[in-house]
């Protein structure tokens, strides 16, 4: 171990070590990032960055520079005098909410970068400043989804006991009432109350809905959606939808409404394709009425609607936020692909073509899908399998050849799939199986699906279903 004095003369390329008040003690201070050049941007893209403000939809496909134009966007305002914490941007996964954070921080300096975080974050924050301490002596948990899987499962296996007891809330039609308990009902009914909260409505209008349709399940998960919240506010906790939901009520609150307009001058939302409902509420309360609000999205991109996003937030948004004086919101469209070859542009157009969308317009969508490549290349070819073990072996020759024959490195080459919980185990066993490393993101496999975790889970299901014949033969062979 070195000395105090031999400490003094390390050096760290990324650290300070600064002295402390006790003699000989010292503490590593992280050397802040250099701050990087303004990039140098295209029309499109300076059209975004200079705009004046009020609302504006940018329309950015994939590889058009949209994060280096948010980032600007957000710097170009600051440069003019707007405070950070004045500036609100919104994005819908914590891995994009922190990248955004640290490009802000690079570009403008970590004391000077805006709030960057989640919806969720953002309406969990605001439900806890605003929580009541006399009714919530704990603060709030939110549900993860497995939670809510297990809350959801119990109280529909809890139906039958209560049924039969003559005390039941709930009356589920005589068709559905073997399926209680299977996980596939919960799974289902686990998205009814999710959609639900998202289009605004509680138990009494999701029950007058279901009336006006002719829907006795309707009506049944109306009555379910109803003791599904009380027991939630008796647990204190909330689940994603609920959390968007409340905070949407709160939000419309006058007081609240003054406080929240008087907080941000402007709000930058990324990935706008992906919103639902709620969320698009939720920004209604914080920026409607013709404040600065600017949304990135591309529509040909909104493939979260199992997730409850609706592709309509992006389509309606120049008229759901108009200008101050009642016009629609305008629109610019990034124009520039720096990621994908002429090749490959072609081929996304092949099918774009085939989805309108009449709403926004016409020259606008237009230019989002003749994007101009600033390299040629990209090859596209497609292949059909009679079967999948067939279509397995041969995406790994495929990534085989690339890597021994082509020289293309493992780490330049990526595998998409549908359906990531159902699929990527055995993708994952053929791959390795085949010699092709994997690095699997944690957020695409759900964790009973690990390897390292299955193990455990059998050997726990093997001792909570063991059958115990003679309790005293148990402890006497546990005592030798």
């Amino acid at each position: 171990m070195s000395s105090p004095s031999s400490a003094r003369h390390t050096r760290h390329p990324s650290h300070h070590q600064v002295r402390q008040g006790t003699p000989g003690a010292y503490r590593l201070v992280r050397t802040p990032p250099a701050q990087v050049d303004p990039p140098r941007l295209d029309a499109p893209q300076r059209a975004v960055v200079d705009h004046p403000g009020g609302p504006l939809l940018v329309l950015a496909g994939p590889g058009t520079g949209k994060t280096t134009t948010l980032v600007e966007a957000v710097a170009a305002r600051i440069a003019k005098g707007t405070e950070p914490e004045r500036v609100l941007i919104l994005t819908f996964s914590r891995k994009a909410a922190v990248e955004l954070r640290d490009r802000m921080a690079l570009r403008i300096g970590a004391a000077k970068a805006p709030q960057a975080t989640t919806f969720h974050s953002f309406c969990y924050a605001l439900i806890r400043a605003h929580q009541d301490a006399d009714l919530f002596a704990e603060p709030l948990r939110l549900l993860s989804g497995p939670e809510q899987d297990v809350a959801v499962r119990e109280l529909l296996a809890g139906q039958i006991d209560l049924e039969s007891e003559g005390i039941g809330r709930v009356r589920w039609p005589d068709e559905l009432r073997a399926c209680l308990t299977t996980r596939g009902f919960a799974d289902e009914v686990r998205a009814v109350l999710a959609r639900s909260r998202e289009l605004g409505l509680g138990p009494a209008a999701l029950d007058a809905f279901a009336r006006r349709a002719g829907r006795p399940d309707w009506g049944a998960a109306a009555a379910f959606l109803a003791e599904y919240l009380d027991v939630l506010d008796m647990q204190g906790v909330l689940d994603y939808a609920e959390l968007v939901h409340r905070a949407v009520l709160l939000a419309r609150r006058p007081e609240v409404a003054r406080a929240l307009a008087a907080q941000y001058d402007a709000v930058f939302v990324d990935e706008y394709q992906d919103t639902d409902p709620a969320q698009v509420r939720l920004l209604d309360a914080l920026a409607g009425g013709g404040r600065s609000l600017v949304a990135f999205g591309d529509p040909d991109q909104s493939i979260y609607t199992f997730r409850g996003a609706d592709v309509n937030g992006i389509l309606e948004f120049p008229a759901d936020f108009p200008r101050a004086d009642g016009t629609p919101a305008p629109v610019e469209v990034l124009t520039t692909s720096r990621r994908s070859g002429a090749g490959l542009l072609d081929a996304t157009r092949l099918l774009t073509r085939r989805m309108p969308l009449t709403r926004l317009p016409a020259e606008k969508v237009r230019a989002h899908r003749e994007l101009a490549a600033v390299r040629d290349g990209g090859k596209v070819e497609a292949y059909t399998y009679p079967t999948s073990g067939a279509e397995l072996d041969n995406i790994a020759d495929i990534l085989r050849r690339a890597h021994l024959e082509d020289g293309v490195p493992w780490g330049e080459m990526a595998v998409l799939v549908r359906a990531g919980a159902h699929t990527i185990p055995t993708f994952r066993r053929s791959l390795t199986a085949a010699g092709v490393p994997l690095d699997i993101d944690g957020d695409d496999i759900a964790l009973r699906h690990e390897p390292a975790v299955t193990p455990l889970l059998l050997a726990l299901r093997v001792v909570a279903g063991a059958v115990v014949s003679d309790p005293a033969s148990v402890e006497a062979g546990g005592e030798g």
